[in-house]
């Protein structure tokens, strides 16, 4: 690639559109003779259905259509967590047993969505209530009440090291923390939804908000065991998923099986109470953790025990504690670690993927280790992570992960002059001498994650017309910018205007194949490959060339003013879009090659990227009332090679957001009967533009070798970073008044009552 706009801050493909309001989601969409759906919801958390009663509501109104567990109770959705029972396969609708506040008991179908909506109030089903359990510490216990009787134990999946070594022992200096990483909403702007429609030869469209058409697709005609070929599932604009809508819920499929039944669209909208019910949450991560030390600092070993909340169903939230495992070592030389799980099922909504997925869990739990022992040892925070860092690689660590690159101390060293470290210490202890009422806390969060963790194939394709370039990608953005970035990747590639280029995406119909956007995955995979494609295209752009031109391939040269042609003869150049539409006609072509100027590409990436960073925050407390005001952040997040620095940075903006949330507001609510405390966005609070102050942001270059681009990810890095930046912010806020450690989040509430 010449890099003619490669690492330029090219403005969004995307944005101009939006900006006029022409955004096109599932809910602008008008479908005639559209019928919609309503949602009927337990309201309790553990229960044995014994009747429902939908008389009246079959009566009501623009009804058509009533339906409960007897009707499709016996669909069982595909369980995620891989070694759970099977007992524990979540039913599109309960038939039977409720296992949280929440669960899907009966929809109701009509002619437009405010008679759904009125007739869903009509329904009544009833219940013999059940035990609940909600702590998913207790949930593992012995005595604790099952959800699933047949699995015999709410421990549904666990792993690990089983070595009874303790990695701890001898060390001269022993941290111990307990640590809740508490349960949290992803709140995407667009709340969930589904638009089926169907045909008269009985194949469906279905529209639905997704991270992955193809893996909604499968899990969908897998659990309705449609023919695969008659399933198409396509998204238009979408409203953040944040892991969120990786996977497929109840009341998608659901639409999809009515509008099947009736011959007619269904549609479906969730509401915001709705979701924050029902959407799966993210986190809900309990760690118990011894670290050992020299007493120079040196981290010896780590002893480190998790249980997982997996919710009232086994998602991938009940095993991501595999993947904190993956990343236990963080981003320093760690000789001996034993890391154990379980995975639990408790009655509250499941848990899935969230922004991280794993990751922010390890990192929060290792940070406030490190600023532990830098207290205990009397060290500063930055003196005690430089001590350990990691600085050979490429190195494999003691949990067994390869770290691909990695320049820890460069980026540490960037964040402390970005934000002014030094200068800030010299405050700190001014207002600290000084009795001020207002302290500051500087917080340093150093980490790594893994991107592209799993599931490491992607596919592109690039098709030359001879008026315009058309781009098909298996990753699918949700507000990631991929139109910008993979059009600028092509770009280059062909030597083409961006203006002249088209994106393809969210579409089984018109992508092979494809994994999808999570895990920080898009551009190191689908990048790769859709430069892949646009390399071939090249390749038989000049075997083209060379035919017509009755010249030797060889010769072929792309020229200095953007053609095509024979290297030294400026005339004989021709354009991309000329030769397309040469390679139209199978007679202009030489033997054996198929009409058209396209080619698609599988991108396979042998091993997963390891990027990082360090962030720094400051806070600033109110020692009288425990308010705790975020007044600065620096971050320095390495994801490898960068391609267009606004989306990067604009992808840091948006996930420190995330993780300040979580550290000083954030967490979902069940009361011990599994009712949900704050299903509103009025108790569930989360971080604005007026509680959130300028972000600084830099980067640190270090390109990995794992693929073409040597670019990581970068969609994850700044929840990740951020969050432990910020608690240890506020842990040193505290420093003067004893406060060793509290969970988050550190609300002013909790904050007042451990410094009174």
């Amino acid at each position: 690639m010449r890099g003619s706009i490669l690492g330029a801050a090219v403005k969004r493909a995307e944005d101009p559109r939006f900006v006029r309001g022409e955004g096109r989601y599932i809910d602008d969409m008008r479908v005639e003779g559209a019928v919609w759906m309503a949602c009927v919801r337990s309201p309790l958390a553990h229960g044995r259905i014994t009747s429902i009663d939908i008389d009246e509501a079959s009566r009501a109104p623009g009804v058509i259509g009533v339906y409960t567990g007897t009707d499709f109770g016996a669909y069982r959705m595909p369980i995620p967590a891989v070694g759970a029972h099977e007992s524990t396969a979540r039913p599109i609708i309960a038939s039977d047993v409720v296992r949280f506040a929440g669960e899907l008991v009966a929809v109701v179908v009509a002619e437009s969505r405010e008679a759904a909506s009125d007739a869903a109030s009509l329904v009544w089903p009833e219940f013999d209530s059940l035990p609940v359990v909600v702590d998913p510490r207790r949930a593992a216990g012995q005595d604790a009440p099952l959800l699933f009787p047949e699995a015999g134990s709410n421990v549904v999946v666990s792993g690990g090291d089983e070595s009874e070594d303790d990695p701890v022992s001898g060390a001269e200096v022993v941290i111990g923390l307990e640590l809740e990483n508490q349960r949290v909403a992803a709140i995407p702007l667009e709340p969930n939804n589904a638009l089926a429609i169907p045909d008269d030869a009985g194949n469906l469209e279905l529209w639905v908000g997704t991270q992955s058409v193809h893996l909604a697709r499968n899990r969908i005609f897998k659990t309705l065991g449609l023919d695969r070929d008659r399933l198409r599932v396509r998204v238009p604009d979408m409203g953040g998923g944040f892991g969120a809508k990786i996977s497929p819920y109840p009341e998608q499929i659901l639409c999809a099986a009515i509008a099947l039944e009736l011959g007619r669209p269904v549609r479906w909208q969730e509401d915001r109470i709705e979701n924050l019910a029902a959407m799966s949450h993210g986190r809900a991560q309990f760690h118990k953790v011894r670290l050992g030390a020299t007493a120079e600092g040196r981290i010896t070993g780590l002893d480190w025990n998790v249980i997982a909340d997996g919710g009232a169903y086994p998602l991938e939230g009940a095993v991501l504690a595999g993947y904190t495992r993956r990343m236990a070592a963080g981003p320093y030389d760690i000789p001996a670690i034993r890391f154990r799980w379980r995975g639990v099922v408790t009655n509250t909504a499941p848990t899935d993927a969230y922004r991280g997925a794993g990751r922010p869990e390890a990192t929060m739990t290792l940070e406030r280790l490190m600023d532990l022992l830098a207290v205990e040892l009397d060290l500063d925070p930055v003196e005690i992570r430089q001590r350990n860092f990691i600085t050979e690689f490429p190195m494999t660590t003691a949990v067994g992960e390869r770290y691909d690159s990695g320049a820890y101390s460069d980026a540490l060293d960037l964040a402390r002059d970005l934000v002014g470290y030094d200068e800030l210490r010299t405050e700190q202890k001014r207002r600290r001498e000084g009795n001020d009422r207002f302290q500051i806390g500087i917080g340093v969060s150093s980490y790594v994650e893994v991107t592209a963790p799993d599931g490491r194939k992607e596919w592109g394709a690039v098709e030359v017309t001879p008026d315009e370039v058309v781009v098909y990608s298996g990753a699918s953005s949700h507000g990631q910018g991929h139109e910008t970035t993979f059009t600028q990747l092509v770009a280059d590639v062909l030597g083409v205007e961006r203006d002249r280029i088209r994106f393809v995406q969210g579409d089984t119909a018109s992508i092979a194949h494809g994994g999808g956007t999570m895990g920080s995955r898009s551009m190191q995979l689908a990048g790769s490959a859709v430069v892949g494609a646009g390399e071939s295209v090249i390749e038989k752009a000049r075997r083209i060339a060379a035919h017509v031109s009755e010249a030797a391939v060889e010769d072929i040269v792309m020229l200095d003013n953007g053609t095509i042609g024979v290297a030294g003869v400026p005339d004989s150049g021709r354009s991309l879009f000329q030769l397309a539409e040469i390679a139209a006609d199978p007679a202009n072509l030489p033997d054996g090659e198929e009409p058209g100027l396209g080619a698609d590409h599988t991108w396979v990436q042998e091993a997963a990227t390891i990027p990082f960073g360090t962030h720094i925050s400051v806070v600033e407390l109110d020692t009288e009332t425990g308010d705790v005001r975020l007044i600065r952040h620096a971050a320095c997040d390495d994801c490898g090679v960068i391609f267009n620095r606004m989306i990067v940075d604009g992808q840091v903006h948006g996930g420190v957001a995330q993780g300040a949330g979580q550290a000083l507001l954030e967490r979902v609510v069940y009361d011990d009967a599994g009712n949900l405390q704050n299903a509103n966005l009025t108790t569930y609070l989360m971080p604005t533009a007026t509680n959130l102050p300028l972000i600084q942001i830099d980067h640190t270059v270090t390109p990995t070798d794992q693929n073409v681009l040597g670019a990581k990810g970068i969609g994850e890095a700044g929840t990740i970073g951020s969050g432990p930046a910020v608690v240890n912010a506020v842990h040193d806020a505290m420093a003067p008044f004893g406060v060793r450690h509290l969970d988050m989040p550190l609300t002013s509430a909790r904050v007042w009552a451990a410094i009174s």
